[in-house]
């Protein structure tokens, strides 16, 4: 595939992660040393204890997250150029990923308690910069709504029109959520903030 061809969004398809899907994956995940985090596997919200880690086999990110896709415990729509998994974005319920930043600031008693939470968005290195991360929102979204829909939120980083490293935006920029229709609610955190949208239910 010649390099200006990477990552038109005409190329791409979306596919849920599932048992199906976790090889092309997990091959992503690889190329980029384990995902953010340090190599946590797209499991830091999970809010994994080093027990479950164990009980996985192996003792790794990689083991736990497996079983979890595998169990049906986790989800994310996954972004597929041919064969090749080139992106995805994690979503879930409260229960499923619990694990979000600044978590007393995100769950106050007078807020609605969402449906489902966006945590994270991550493409691959030789795709960013080309819409691929929107495509992967979109195709959560659309997850969702086959799902039944409902309220939906994020955690994106609010950049100010700032250019920051793509290291750094794992949960992606307020002005893509924007764009995608959800609406500012607060700031959570420095450099982030809580955004929601409702899901209608797909027909």
């Amino acid at each position: 595939m010649a390099e200006d061809e990477a990552g038109r969004v005409d190329r791409l398809r979306i596919r849920p992660l599932s048992g199906d899907t976790w090889d092309a994956y997990a091959a992503l995940i690889e190329r980029h040393n384990g995902g953010g985090f340090g190599g946590c596997w797209c499991c830091w919200f999970h809010n994994a204890t080093v027990a479950e880690k164990r009980e996985a086999g192996g003792g790794d990110w990689r083991a736990y997250k497996e079983r979890l896709v595998r169990e049906d415990r986790a989800h994310a729509a996954v972004v597929f150029d041919g064969d090749a998994a080139v992106a995805w974005a994690q979503f879930g319920s409260p229960e499923e990923l619990p694990g979000v930043f600044h978590r007393k600031e995100v769950e106050l008693p007078a807020d609605p308690w969402p449906d489902y939470r966006v945590t994270c968005v991550f493409v691959d290195r030789r795709y960013r910069r080309r819409g691929v991360a929107a495509a992967a929102l979109g195709g959560a979204l659309q997850l969702i709504s086959d799902a039944g829909g409902g309220l939906v939120e994020a955690y994106p980083q609010d950049t100010g029109g700032r250019k920051v490293s793509a290291s750094f935006l794992y949960s992606a920029t307020r002005g893509m959520f924007e764009d995608a229709g959800f609406e500012y609610v607060r700031a959570k955190g420095k450099n982030h903030c809580i955004m929601r949208t409702t899901v209608p239910a797909a027909r």
